[in-house]
């Protein structure tokens, strides 16, 4: 997956953040392919709403100028995701994982793209809760969604 770095600025926040989006979408390929009915369901949902992000970061980051980063052929699992008990764990890891790059890009920025990230942080910690319904993981909510362990 990718490692959380401090940006450099606002541009580059969104950049992180947007790697980070393109691995949540690989991911979920990978989860979904364990996961049936309601779960799988979910799984596709999460995958459209990373898919989402993803398109108007890639726009925003392309109309200013930015730099915008190449998605990767692939990625590694921080392990071997075989069943549904570890496809559920790897779906509340990544929704953590991407709540913490977009909870990097917050002191970064003003304005609108605050509010992106905010919302986007807000959208993951929520995400990665009802996974832990799911999976029977207690307690179901972290403190601060985002924060680095």
């Amino acid at each position: 997956m990718i490692p959380r770095t401090a940006p450099a600025g606002p541009a580059q926040a969104l950049a992180d953040a947007l790697a980070a989006e393109y691995a949540a979408i690989w991911a979920y390929g990978v989860i979904g392919v364990h996961l049936a009915d309601a779960a799988r369901s979910a799984a596709r949902a999460a995958e459209a709403a990373h898919r989402s992000r993803r398109d108007a970061l890639i726009l925003q980051l392309s109309e200013s100028g930015g730099q915008v980063p190449a998605d990767r052929a692939g990625y590694a699992l921080p392990y071997p995701v075989t069943d549904r008990a570890s496809a559920l764990k790897l779906a509340v890891e990544i929704e953590e994982r991407t709540a913490g790059h977009w909870r990097a890009t917050l002191p970064h920025t003003t304005g609108t793209d605050r509010n992106r990230a905010l919302t986007a942080l807000t959208d993951c910690a929520v995400r990665a809760t009802r996974w832990r319904r799911t999976a029977g993981v207690t307690p179901i909510t972290v403190p601060f969604p985002g924060r680095p362990d």
